[in-house]
């Protein structure tokens, strides 16, 4: 007789779902009765864990922004020199668009739901927050790889991330990382070209 696993806790469950209908329909197509549905939870419990929609998006947000740099981290960890783990920037966001979404890839998250929250917003500081640390790493390695130069990498850095933010766009309407790679190997023959 086998037994039955262990239900995850309330606030995982919620979060999973609102993971998943956030990306699929956006969050002012996704109501809070939707999230509660597919988390299996009474609505209670959803207030339970959170002060209210707002708040959920705000950890859709963090947990977005965290799953990336666990990508990062990890493509990361096998590069040698600066320029590999500038150009792990590039995997890790094809890891992102190479996931098994439910309804195909989308786009980045981030910037979907940065497009659906009002100018002023904290989701949108949010976002913010996250394209600029991505655009911070990349500045630490091109500091790294410019060492007698440093004052090249933050200029080198924002053209990057352009490069890399116009292929997520791409590849959000084309529904692949194509763009993304066409995009990394780019910025690998620019870094070649420099160095």
């Amino acid at each position: 007789m086998s037994e039955t696993p262990p239900k995850r806790p309330a606030y995982d469950r919620l979060m999973q779902a609102a993971m998943v209908l956030f990306y699929n329909h956006g969050i002012n197509g996704t109501g809070i009765d939707a999230i509660v549905e597919r988390a299996g939870v009474a609505k209670k419990s959803l207030y339970n864990n959170f002060t209210s929609k707002a708040d959920l998006v705000s950890h859709y947000l963090e947990a977005r922004h965290a799953e990336w740099l666990a990508l990062y981290d990890a493509r990361a960890a096998s590069a040698k020199t600066p320029q590999a783990r500038i150009l792990a920037v590039f995997d890790a966001y094809q890891d992102h668009a190479e996931f098994a979404y439910e309804r195909g890839f989308r786009g980045c998250g981030l910037l979907n739901a940065a497009a659906e929250l009002e100018a002023g917003d904290i989701g949108r500081a949010a976002v913010r927050r996250h394209k600029e640390e991505v655009e911070s790493i990349l500045a630490k390695q091109l500091t790294e790889l410019f060492h007698d130069a440093p004052e090249r990498a933050a200029p080198l850095a924002a053209h990057i991330a352009f490069l890399l933010e116009g292929a997520m766009a791409r590849a959000g309407l084309e529904g692949n990382s194509a763009r993304v790679l066409a995009a990394r190997a780019m910025a690998d023959d620019m870094l070649k070209a420099l160095t």
